[in-house]
């Protein structure tokens, strides 16, 4: 029988580090959600498709392809047979992701999508609202969070890393709006599932935190 695990919680409070990890360690794939809205915003971007007009993008929706493969390189994420691995990153589309997720049209293809591997596959799996709404039933779900101040300088760090133009003043403006945006939309917020253990990462290193989640599920 395969098992999931759920992680959610805001942007930049370590799920993807901690989803990687877990699922190397527990034998399971990593499923991204959130790339999958990236690679909506993205393909909206390049036909030049307001994020925020949700009667285009709905129509957009039933006109791309998007495919989620699993490789030795891990999750890699395809448009239209493109791989777009590379281009999902950006801040431009980090604020699109936000913005088309709030669209019902669009979840309901992409929660579709993921309840589909996730029944096939022992998965980890990280989102906004994987514990309360794609995997209700999922065995453990974890809710991470952390200050914004730490978000932004661990998403600032990334993108010079990748050697990406950043500001922190306004990754910072663009984690609140984000905050406000995955908490107070309609369909499935942001918010922590009564059953998901909260685990705050802000002043815990990245083996901390996935030893704890880790300590938990070995536990169970």
């Amino acid at each position: 029988m395969v098992f999931s695990v759920a992680i959610d919680g805001p942007a930049g409070a370590g799920k993807s580090t901690a989803a990687k990890q877990l699922s190397a360690m527990f034998d399971a794939i990593y499923l991204d959600t959130g790339a999958m809205y990236r690679t909506v915003a993205l393909a909206a971007i390049k036909r030049g498709i307001d994020t925020q007009d949700g009667i285009a993008l709905e129509k957009m929706i039933e006109t791309i392809d998007i495919d989620v493969r699993f490789t030795g390189n891990g999750q890699e994420i395809y448009l239209d047979g493109e791989n777009v691995n590379g281009q999902i990153r950006t801040p431009e589309v980090s604020l699109g992701a936000s913005h088309v997720a709030v669209f019902p049209p669009i979840r309901h293809k992409m929660v579709e999508q993921q309840r589909k591997i996730a029944a096939k596959n022992n998965v980890v799996m990280d989102g906004r609202d994987i514990g309360t709404y794609v995997l209700k039933d999922a065995k453990y779900k974890f809710f991470l969070v952390a200050s914004v101040e730490i978000r932004a300088q661990r998403r600032y760090k990334e993108l010079y890393g990748k050697s990406t133009e950043a500001d922190l003043e306004s990754i910072i403006k663009d984690i609140e709006f984000r905050d406000e945006n995955d908490s107070s939309r309609k369909m499935s917020p942001l918010k922590q599932a009564e059953d998901a253990i909260l685990i705050d990462t802000t002043n815990i290193s990245i083996q901390e935190m996935v030893d704890e989640i880790a300590g938990y599920i070995n536990d169970a």
